[in-house]
């Protein structure tokens, strides 16, 4: 097969994926991006669009606002492209990118050898070759191994985000972002909702802010199980024909739907493939391990999801546009010092670098300085009565480690720390930069004077 040469081909066009190919364009080159179901991914449609728009329509109604489940249903719809069709449309992102100069392809890609890729579509085979390949594969849900799950079927976040029709009763697998928030909507909307937490609710947070989440979920009916894992299911072993979970705990929940937020894996993508082919062994695993330049392979690049890393549209944006800069000859390096992490439940919590204790498990002369929100004044102000907002400080280097924030705003607040996590930027200078008063970044401001108090 004579085959189309590129400078850059892309295979998977979610939102890493799509940052690449953007930021290729922008570079000059020429880019083929391969997609084998919908352009814009996970994130457009059975992810973070999905669940923000729901999350935001149940907190209207939480308090009172006029926004019944059919209303939300079809903003969720409307804000994936899904109107009056059962599939999302993605001709907005395709129309995008061939704006920008990529050529857009449709089906599965398989690499075949070094630099060259085929594309199969019903029985056509192209091929396609270039300088760089970046694999932006993605993930799906992980299926937890539980006897009888198969049987009794269940909902992974596609089916979560995309549903027209609530449940009576749901058993949510994991409580993690995803999770929270879908147990969130869920219960807002009246579904009788279980989460299930094999530990605390979120559990790489901050204890305040994991605290403050599953106090906020029981608020609003949510039953929260914490330090208990399913071991059997029942289908419809339970009464009025809803299936029956067993727990670690020996005690059972029962729910119409099982929705299985558990985690993600590449390893269905990245088996058929064809690593082997440009001399990557594989073994199964759920990602693959780059190199600090994010190559797996002379020429060959990974992206997104299919890192063993934290799992974001943020971070996939950032990781796109990193392995075009390395591809195109610049001395630059991935810098994971300083990626935000948020949740987008009510209250929203946020987070950048370290704990306390992961700092001094790296040997560091760490210390803590956290305040209440509720008793802040923006708490008082949005009549919060849950709430934190901690940094932890490096004593030696005088510098910010970390920080977390559970209250609202949280996500936008954060972004203080983040530059100063950065920047390295000194305690004794984000101590006497100025914050806007009343906001929660004035909150962090006021733990940035109190350690710089204890540094003199």
């Amino acid at each position: 097969m004579s085959a189309q040469r590129f400078d850059f081909v892309i295979i998977g066009a979610g939102a890493a994926g799509e940052a690449a190919a953007h930021y290729a364009r922008g570079r000059g080159a020429s880019v083929a991006i391969i997609e084998r179901d919908l352009f814009g991914g996970s994130c457009a449609y059975w992810a973070c669009m999905p669940s923000k728009t729901l999350l935001h329509c149940a907190e209207v109604r939480a308090h009172g606002g006029d926004y019944p489940w059919p209303k939300a249903s079809a903003r969720r719809d409307y804000m994936i492209n899904r109107i009056d069709r059962d599939y999302p449309d993605d001709s907005s992102h395709v129309k995008r990118l061939e704006s920008a100069g990529a050529t857009t392809i449709r089906g599965v890609a398989r690499l075949a050898g070094p630099h060259r890729v085929e594309v199969r579509r019903e029985r056509q085979v192209r091929a396609v070759e270039a300088n760089n390949v970046v694999i932006a594969v993605g993930s799906v849900g992980k299926v937890p191994e539980i006897e009888g799950m198969s049987a009794a079927g269940y909902w992974t976040n596609v089916e979560a985000t995309a549903l027209r029709e609530l449940p009576r009763s749901v058993v949510i697998f994991g409580a993690g972002p995803s999770g929270v928030e879908i147990a969130q909507y869920l219960s807002r909307y009246g579904v009788r909702t279980t989460i299930l937490a094999p530990r605390m609710v979120n559990p790489t947070d901050h204890p305040k802010s994991s605290a403050t989440i599953a106090e906020a979920l029981r608020r609003d009916g949510v039953d929260v199980r914490q330090n208990v894992r399913a071991v059997r299911v029942h289908p419809r072993g339970g009464t009025a024909g809803e299936h029956l979970v067993e727990l670690s705990d020996g005690s059972s929940v029962s729910a119409e739907v099982l929705q299985l937020s558990v985690g993600r894996t590449s390893a269905s993508a990245l088996a058929g493939l064809g690593l082997d082919t440009i001399g990557v062994a594989y073994d199964g695993a759920d990602a693959l391990q780059p190199d600090e330049h994010l190559r797996i392979a002379d020429g060959t690049y990974v992206i997104g999801d299919v890192m063993d890393r934290e799992l974001s549209t943020h971070l996939g944006h950032y990781e796109g546009e990193m392995a075009v800069r390395v591809a195109l000859g610049e001395d630059v390096r991935v810098d994971l010092s300083a990626v935000p992490r948020a949740v987008y439940t009510e209250p929203e919590t946020a987070a950048v670098g370290v704990r306390l204790d992961q700092a001094r498990d790296k040997g560091l002369d760490a210390f803590e300085e956290t305040t209440d929100f509720a008793t802040s004044t923006k708490g008082y102000i949005v009549e919060a009565d849950l709430g934190h907002a901690s940094i932890v400080v490096d004593r030696s280097a005088k510098t910010l480690l970390g920080a977390f924030i559970a209250g609202a705003g949280a996500s936008e607040a954060i972004h203080v720390a983040v530059l100063a996590l950065k920047l390295r930027t000194p305690i004794d200078t984000l101590a006497q930069t100025i914050h806007a008063f009343p906001t929660t970044a004035r909150e962090l401001g006021g733990l940035f004077a109190s350690a710089a108090t204890k540094l003199r």
